[in-house]
């Protein structure tokens, strides 16, 4: 980056032409930092144990359901409290399918993401006459009647016993264990559905979105359609979290209501804000938190983890208002004023 700087202040270029070059030189930066992550990710569960492993598999779901709730929330300017009961849902489809008509896990993605997309299509549309605390409450509502909900049809969800399912076998092919394999899916998932979103948000469909989130009024007599958008949006982040919840399944092999509980909405909401709203590395940084934090909360005080909890989601905050992608761009900023000025002072 720094003799991309000086290379372009030495050759006079215009300050535009300047900060284009910059711009340029960034953009390249991110491309290799996604690179290494990727790398990264390929190699961990060569060199983990496998419950190091499944930590990190759990961590890349999470980033998924963060990914479609940061469409919602982030991007679209609408908020959800029950987004959890999407995951659920997902996670549901997928058990019932596999465990009561033996359907093939992978067959049985698209089905669990087409059933989490119809619900989230069909409480979108009374949502378009909701807005802020009475959109959350709503939305609350909905992960709160889920739990009793899927223990009364016992015959169906395994009532609160839940139902126990078998996970996915490597491929003779592959050459991996039952934990890497199941730690790649999540990883393949997870690209892919990055990549969707980041494709959605460069198309004109994220430039609505965008402006029915700084202004819905002015993007509304510009000509854009909130309701369509609006509507899309909840039903898209809901598909995003079935896909997720599908993917849990196949990793825990086990469903029950209880794991679904109201506090996995509130969590799944907390992780976005901590990881960043509206930003690209958000929701995967969002998925670590929501991993790890409580994790670690709970070796430090086993009698009061989510005391602790809470407070490292304050300290974050505090430290980090725009969520820890936005510390990171932050850092990155600080870090090119550094090598702008160290150039400036040795010319």
């Amino acid at each position: 980056m720094s003799d991309i700087i000086d290379q372009v202040t030495r050759a006079g270029h215009t300050v535009a032409q300047r900060e284009s070059f910059l711009k340029l030189a960034a953009r390249h930066w991110r491309w290799l930092a996604t690179l290494a992550v990727l790398v990264l990710a390929c190699c961990a569960p060569f060199q983990l144990a496998p419950f190091r492993t499944f930590q990190l598999a759990m961590a890349m779901i999470y980033a998924i359901a963060l990914v479609g709730l940061n469409l919602l929330v982030g991007h679209t300017g609408q908020i959800s409290l029950g987004h959890g009961a999407f995951f659920a849902v997902g996670a549901y489809t997928t058990a019932v399918l596999m465990d009561r008509w033996d359907t093939p896990y992978f067959a049985a993605l698209p089905i669990a993401a087409a059933v989490a997309f119809v619900l989230g299509f069909a409480l979108g549309v009374p949502a378009l006459r909701l807005r802020g605390l009475y959109l959350a409450l709503v939305t609350l509502s909905i992960a709160i009647f889920l739990v009793p909900l899927l223990k009364r049809f016992e015959t169906w969800t395994g009532g609160s016993m839940g139902l126990t399912l078998t996970k996915p076998v490597a491929p003779q092919w592959s050459g991996l264990a039952e934990d890497q394999w199941l730690y790649f899916l999540a990883l393949i998932t997870t690209v892919v559905c990055f990549l969707l979103v980041a494709g959605l948000l460069r198309s004109r469909v994220g430039r609505a979105m965008h402006a029915i989130r700084d202004n819905e009024v002015a993007a509304e007599m510009m000509g854009v359609r909130t309701a369509f958008y609006k509507t899309l949006a909840f039903a898209w982040s809901a598909m995003l979290a079935g896909v997720a919840g599908c993917v849990y399944t196949w990793v825990i092999a086990f469903v029950s209501p209880d794991s679904f509980a109201v506090g996995l909405s509130i969590t799944l909401l907390a992780g976005l804000v901590v990881g960043g709203l509206g930003t690209q590395w958000g929701p995967l940084l969002g998925g670590l938190f929501v991993m790890y934090v409580p994790s670690f909360a709970q070796d430090v005080n086993q009698a009061a983890p989510g005391v602790i909890f809470g407070l490292l989601i304050i300290a974050v905050m505090y430290l980090a208002p725009n969520g820890l992608a936005g510390l990171a761009g932050r850092a990155a900023r600080w870090l090119e004023h550094l090598l702008r000025k160290g150039k400036t002072n040795a010319r």
